[in-house]
């Protein structure tokens, strides 16, 4: 196929009711190259990412217990209701851990920088539907009279396609394989989650009767179900079935993932792994490999915590001795992310999102006195900010009919799916969605002007 069949192909395979409501991208008539070495890095972190979770769910335990510094616990309870406090201790969750593990990552000048991660994350369906389309521009490619200007170029776009991480149908393989036999599962998206319907409802045509997506008014469930709870857990009192589903989760009626722990939805688990406090841990439950891979591929991060410092004491590697200090920061000085933590409508998305060295010095101020006057009810972290690289892409302007080369910067979304029980528990990694926008963009995020595309090695 020229580029112009390619992007043409890929645009008519959109389903009719979309796949991210009201949002559009950017299509790109190739996928977009990672390298052997990249690839190879990636389908590693997924063990990683889940030894980190579990030494996660065992830290706040052990607090909770005594058994590690309560302000661990804590910290990680701030701002959460009681009955949800409650979930979260619950013996009925003890092991649990979210069965879908997406880090968001950026390409650096120096390699790659994990910047969150997240257990409830949009575009599982939106990448399982590039991976099988960018799939089959490879395969339709072979077909007469589809061939490219040259022979070489032809084979180029069928080459590329042919090496997609996850192959077609990884996504759909690996989000089928994490509800082990359950005979029906019920993926339950929030109104606030809806903007995501589509997608689910498109993973759901092709995984089969088995799978349907409802709303939180859908109380149907039967004994030996599965969710899959695509709500946060901030939106507790928009979802009506939400305590009928802990309730039969709880019971171990239902088998539930992600399960209602809003640990797993905090951002300052980063926060958590570089506290000089908490390194014994960290080295004994992770061992020495994996943390030392954290601590290299996860920025410095912070908990903007405004209780007093004694007088000689200082925040590391900032050298400041009160956070309202860090609005005095220059703005060379100030290439730093502030952010909210979890638990709330600002914390997904690039909303709640802060860029220091992008503020002026009223901006920045503002947002440093809102994190310390919120700090119990909605905590901040701080985290340095590694600039994304630039990379080469390219995309199909269809009113002009040409490919339009673009220099953008690129954050890195794969999808590590855990499968079997226990400590038999395995990642697999489904599939990566490269989302690319203009260099001019300091946030990277889906938008209008980038360019998603699945990735091939």
């Amino acid at each position: 196929m020229s580029p112009q069949q390619a992007a043409t192909f890929i645009r008519d395979q959109i389903p009719a009711a979309g796949l991210f409501a009201g949002l559009e991208w950017k299509i790109s008539p190739v996928p977009f190259p990672l390298g052997e070495s990249l690839v190879k890095e990636m389908e590693l972190l997924g063990r990683v990412l889940l030894q980190f979770y579990r030494a996660v769910n065992l830290l706040y335990r052990k607090s909770v217990e005594g058994r590690q510094p309560e302000w661990i616990a804590r910290w990680l309870d701030l701002g959460k209701p009681a009955e949800l406090i409650a979930l979260q201790r619950s013996p009925a969750f003890k092991n649990d851990v979210p069965r879908v593990i997406r880090p968001d990552i950026l390409l650096t000048e120096t390699g790659f920088s994990i910047t969150e991660l997240d257990s409830v994350p949009g575009g599982i369906g939106l990448t399982g539907w590039l991976n099988r389309t960018y799939a089959n521009v490879g395969q339709a490619s072979r077909l007469p009279g589809t061939e490219s200007t040259t022979p070489e170029a032809s084979k180029d776009r069928r080459d590329a396609c042919a090496t997609l991480i996850g192959g077609a149908d990884g996504m759909l393989r690996g989000f089928e394989s994490i509800f082990g036999d359950a005979k029906t599962v019920h993926i339950i998206v929030s109104e606030e989650a809806a903007t995501y319907r589509p997608e689910m409802s498109w993973l759901c045509e092709q995984l089969g009767p088995r799978f349907t997506v409802h709303d939180s008014r859908f109380n149907d469930f039967a004994d030996g179900d599965a969710v899959y709870r695509f709500f946060e857990l901030f939106d507790l009192p928009n979802v009506a079935n939400s305590k009928k589903i802990f309730d039969l989760a709880a019971g171990k009626r239902i088998r539930l993932t992600p399960p209602p722990k809003p640990v797993f939805e905090e951002k300052m688990l980063f926060a958590l792994l570089w506290n000089r406090n908490l390194q014994s841990f960290w080295r004994q439950e992770l061992g020495e490999n994996f943390f030392a891979r954290l601590k290299k591929l996860i920025p410095y991060t912070w908990i903007v915590d405004p209780t007093p410092l004694p007088p000689q004491a200082a925040i590391p590697e900032l050298n400041l001795t009160d956070w309202r200090q860090l609005k005095t920061l220059s703005q060379k000085e100030r290439d730093l992310i502030l952010k909210v933590s979890g638990f709330s409508a600002h914390a997904w998305g690039a909303r709640g999102v802060f860029l220091g060295s992008d503020l002026s010095h009223e901006e920045w101020a503002g947002a440093v006195d809102d994190a310390i006057q919120h700090f119990g009810q909605s905590p901040r972290v701080l985290q340095r900010y590694h600039k994304p690289a630039l990379v080469e892409a390219s995309w199909f302007d269809f009113a002009k009919n040409e490919v339009v080369p673009m220099k953008g910067r690129a954050r890195l979304c794969p999808y590590y799916f855990i499968s079997g029980e226990g400590d038999a528990a395995r990642p697999q990694l489904g599939g990566v969605l490269a989302t690319i926008c203009p260099a001019d963009k300091k946030i990277i995020h889906g938008m209008t002007d980038a360019i998603l595309a699945p990735c091939v090695t």
